[in-house]
């Protein structure tokens, strides 16, 4: 799976002047995970957004698997999403009204397959998550950590090539982050992560961090190959 980003530019009209939210980017995601990094307003959930085909940019143009995301109408990214991206928000975004099991279930509802094969494939996500004994608790009987956890079971239910995730530990607490950040590194192998995040201790994680200032590159900073 290859996704990357050439020469994007993102303006915004705010009344009479016009913002410039990401100018000029430029790069390639390899498979593990890529941190984007920077202080608030440098542009990381505005590029996340234009990974993602949520919004279309002024300029440049963002290809997964060669594929250019502009062109694509509404519907047609919508369902590219859908087979090949995988969400995880620092709010979790929960159905309040269905159970795990249900909310996991709920992209496979969306594919089209069938109620037996969309249960299994949840119930063995959560089990995967340490979470094989909430399968039939709703959002609010869990804690913000087991919300968090489903959310990334969901996020895995069509079994993605991208994953994307926004701040996905900004609102745990530390032993609820240190699961949740464990857990999605662990799913980023073979698949390309691009995680937004302030949290300086858990970008140092990933492979890579983009450092953005600006709304520009300003930076890419390897980690060490382990052995």
């Amino acid at each position: 799976m290859t996704l990357e980003a050439k020469d994007l530019l993102k303006r915004y009209r705010q009344g009479e002047k016009e913002v410039v939210a990401l100018e000029g980017f430029t790069f390639a995601f390899p498979e593990g995970a890529t941190a984007v990094v920077g202080p608030s307003g440098s542009g990381k959930t505005t590029l996340l957004n234009l990974l993602a085909g949520l919004d279309r940019p002024s300029g440049g143009e963002v290809y997964v698997e060669g594929q250019p995301l502009s062109p694509l109408s509404e519907d047609d990214r919508a369902l590219l999403r859908l087979r090949k991206m995988g969400f995880v928000f620092q709010q979790w975004n929960l159905i309040p009204t269905l159970t795990a099991l249900e909310n996991v279930a709920f992209p496979l509802l969306l594919a089209g397959v069938g109620r037996r094969e969309r249960l299994a494939r949840a119930a063995e996500l959560l089990e995967a998550v340490g979470l094989g004994h909430r399968l039939h608790h709703p959002p609010s009987r869990l804690s913000g950590g087991e919300q968090q956890r489903v959310a990334l079971a969901r996020a895995l239910a069509l079994d993605p090539p991208i994953l994307f995730a926004d701040e996905p530990t900004g609102n745990l607490d530390l032993e609820a982050r240190e699961q949740v950040a464990a857990l999605l590194f662990e799913k980023a192998r073979g698949r390309v992560l691009v995680l937004v995040t302030h949290d300086l201790e858990l970008a140092a994680r990933a492979e890579r961090r983009l450092y953005l200032k600006g709304g520009r590159l300003a930076r890419v900073e390897e980690s060490p190959k382990r052995a």
